[in-house]
């Protein structure tokens, strides 16, 4: 890679972290010995191919006066938890947001080919949802309560059940990362389709709006984390795909913790998702604007936790 190039591909993080260094932001001790280890890799990374340049001169500089204040500031704080996902974690976020848009667009495209598909096959709805799901919602509309599936159970036990299968899926799309993204990239397509044939399912018997004014109350959390855990998928993959000035063990050793602290902060998601679906999504005969007050909010968190906020963060410590 030509100087210029690697200072250009790293400047905003060689800023973030002077900023830090000058007292002018506060970064979690975690967060800033990430940071550390970053620009001794790149000032090795200059010492190999740009020796005795500017670059080299001052990322050695940046280093120097690293080592003493990382070790000041190592103390684990009281508050850990609070500071994970209050700073440390959407801090870290905000450079793979990338891969979060990627994992969004490959889920909205599979969503819309399992809506195609089921207007074009007959079968197609029932081969992804199986006979029994479409018989029982088949009967359910028949007695005028399309949505009774989601009154079967008990609160709690659905609530729960809901919650570990959402957590389930969502390890599956992470782990399968390690297949090189084309794991994570499945779990997603099937996900996605699934999603898109059982729309166009309720679409055709003239109940969109019924459905999705019930479904999307859980459906908003829960489908958006499951996007988040693709993304987490896909920075493991690029962790092993990408090493960039890392060494290649390095790269996937980084990938893998990144992507734990991204499936990691979608928890309380999955339990506020499982809640909601238990609970809430129940009330059928809730006003229209009760459930849109709700599928909104749901929708205003995840856009501005995972996508909003991250972006404040990092502007708020590059100033």
């Amino acid at each position: 890679m030509r100087e210029a190039a690697f200072v250009k591909q790293n400047k905003d993080k060689w800023a973030t972290f002077e900023s830090a260094l000058s007292n002018k932001t506060n970064i979690v001790p975690d967060v800033l010995s990430d940071l550390y280890i970053e620009i001794t890799d790149h000032l090795s990374y200059a010492k190999t191919f740009y020796p005795k340049s500017n670059t080299e001169f001052y990322l050695n500089g940046l280093a120097s006066q690293a080592h003493q204040k990382i070790y000041k500031t190592k103390k684990e704080s009281k508050n850990r938890i609070i500071s994970f996902w209050k700073t440390e974690f959407p801090y870290m976020f905000y450079y793979h947001q990338r891969s979060l848009l990627v994992a969004f667009l490959v889920f909205a495209f599979f969503t819309a080919i399992g809506a195609f598909s089921a207007a074009n096959e007959g079968d197609f709805v029932r081969s992804i949802l199986g006979d029994g799901y479409v018989n029982m919602t088949l009967e359910n509309i028949e007695n005028d309560d399309p949505m009774a599936v989601y009154k079967q159970m008990g609160e709690f036990n659905m609530s729960l059940g809901i919650t570990i299968n959402n957590i389930r899926v969502a390890i599956l799309a992470f782990a399968f990362g390690i297949l090189f993204g084309v794991g994570t990239l499945f779990i997603t397509m099937q996900n996605a389709i699934m999603l898109g044939s059982f729309q166009y399912f309720f679409y055709e018997k003239g109940l969109l709006w019924e459905s999705a004014r019930t479904i999307w109350i859980h459906g908003t959390i829960e489908i958006s984390v499951i996007i988040v855990a693709a993304c987490a998928g896909l920075v493991l993959a690029k962790g092993m795909l990408f090493p960039g000035t890392y060494t290649r063990m390095e790269s996937f050793r980084r990938g893998v913790i990144n992507g734990l602290k991204i499936m990691l902060s979608t928890v309380p998601f999955f339990i506020l998702a499982g809640f909601l679906e238990g609970y809430v999504t129940r009330h059928t005969e809730m006003p229209d604007w009760l459930a849109i007050c709700i599928i909104t909010a749901s929708l205003a968190l995840i856009i501005f936790y995972y996508v909003i906020y991250p972006n404040q963060l990092h502007k708020k410590t590059t100033t």
